[in-house]
């Protein structure tokens, strides 16, 4: 016994021959969401993954260079201790060059500390005004 559907009215038989049913075209278009949102994933670690490996190089490079300038550095306060020498004896020379980068080095932990403070905390001053005016848009309200 088969029980054969009414044809469909003839309106409805040119627009409906040829399309497929809701839940094939849902299921379908989960599946794409997926793909794409699987495909954007993969996209974005592959770009990080470069990005940091890029940085990586260019960190170890600075830190290369950092270390040479130290170095450098030291050798020029050797060398200061020692034209100090040439004056007075050499423990006075080396006193005199240590007492010279300690006053260097509080001045520049004192300037450092009041631009932390300038930039502590890391939030924008006007955050709250921002989120307040994204709240009453999102409720419909004007500003």
């Amino acid at each position: 016994m088969s029980f054969e559907k009414p044809p469909l009215p003839r309106e409805r038989r040119r627009t409906t021959k040829g399309l497929r049913p809701l839940p094939e075209l849902t299921k379908d278009l989960v599946a794409q969401l997926r793909r794409l949102v699987a495909s954007e994933l993969a996209l974005f670690k592959a770009e990080m993954s470069a990005k940091a490996k890029a940085a990586g190089v260019g960190i170890g490079l600075f830190v290369a260079a950092l270390m040479f300038v130290f170095f450098a550095l030291c050798a020029l306060v050797t060398t200061a201790v020692l034209a100090f020498a040439l004056i007075v004896p050499a423990w006075l020379a080396a006193l005199i060059v240590a007492g010279i980068l300690l006053v260097l080095g509080i001045i520049t932990a004192l300037i450092g500390r009041a631009s932390l403070k300038r930039g502590v905390p890391p939030v924008p001053d006007d955050l709250k005004q921002e989120l307040g005016d994204d709240l009453r848009a999102l409720k419909g309200e004007r500003p």
